[in-house]
């Protein structure tokens, strides 16, 4: 499942200065993503290509950064050299369909490492994830252990998230790199179809638009959740009236009554 077209995308543009009182709002994300391979000092062991084919070694500068991802979305800079996983918390104040709101951005927090289709899961973690209303999976074309990192992390959403409305969507980035692809779009798409997700390829440094567009529909969708959680809420908190008594059947069964005395 692809994400849908933007040709009308509403206003989500980063506010230079907060303007005085409260915002309207407020969206918490998660962009999550294993690290990648070929980068000295990185943590966490890389899983094996699949066999069925030999793939392109991966270039020193094709790691995995979200970080550099979200840098993108709030201030349209691309700054790629950053300490991949920290966990680093972004906030900014933005205009979402004319409201203010508060978006959060947290980055991975620590090294995620999948052993057998399976991830370890660190504390920090499943903090993250709990505290997160929507998720960016995160892999890189040229990096195919951190593909293979998307599934066992969703799972993992899904337990701590397992209303399917939550939503999370599926990236694959450095869509730039063609030569070093080791992922093919349709296995990332052929994933996201499995899962029930939307997916898309982007390229961080080349593309802020692509960027702007996936946090965009992931902030229009927490909030339409957000927005259909308050109503139901609302509809449970409300007590029901009792009905007030029907005055013609009052007069029936008063009449009744006076029958039967008489009788």
């Amino acid at each position: 499942m692809r994400l849908p077209s933007m040709s009308q995308p509403f206003l989500l543009a980063p506010i230079a200065e907060c303007p005085p009182g409260p915002p309207g709002a407020q969206v918490r994300l998660a962009v999550l993503g294993a690290r990648g391979v070929g980068k000295s000092g990185e943590c966490g062991a890389a899983l094996p290509p699949s066999p069925s084919f030999a793939r392109p070694p991966v270039p020193p500068n094709a790691a995995l950064c979200v970080s550099a991802m979200i840098v993108r979305f709030l201030t349209k800079r691309f700054i790629g050299d950053y300490e991949p996983n920290t966990g680093n918390l972004y906030s900014r104040l933005v205009h979402l369909d004319g409201d203010r709101v508060a978006v959060e951005i947290q980055d991975t927090p620590g090294c995620i490492q999948v052993q057998e289709d399976c991830v370890q899961v660190l504390d920090s973690l499943s903090r993250c994830v709990k505290w997160a209303e929507g998720f960016l999976l995160v892999y890189s074309i040229t990096d195919y252990s951190s593909y293979r990192s998307v599934q066992p992390l969703y799972q993992h959403i899904r337990k701590v998230h397992p209303d399917a409305r939550t939503p999370v969507i599926i990236v694959g980035n450095k869509a730039d790199l063609l030569h070093a692809r080791q992922v093919q779009a349709k296995e990332g798409l052929q994933l996201a179809d499995e899962l029930g997700s939307l997916f898309l390829e982007i390229s961080t440094s080349e593309d802020s638009q692509g960027v702007c567009d996936v946090f965009q529909y992931l902030c229009k969708e927490v909030s339409k959740l957000q927005h259909a959680g308050s109503t139901d809420r609302r509809r449970s908190s409300i007590i029901p009236r009792p009905k007030s008594p029907n005055m013609q059947d009052l007069k029936r069964r008063f009449k009744q009554a006076l029958s039967s005395k008489v009788k």
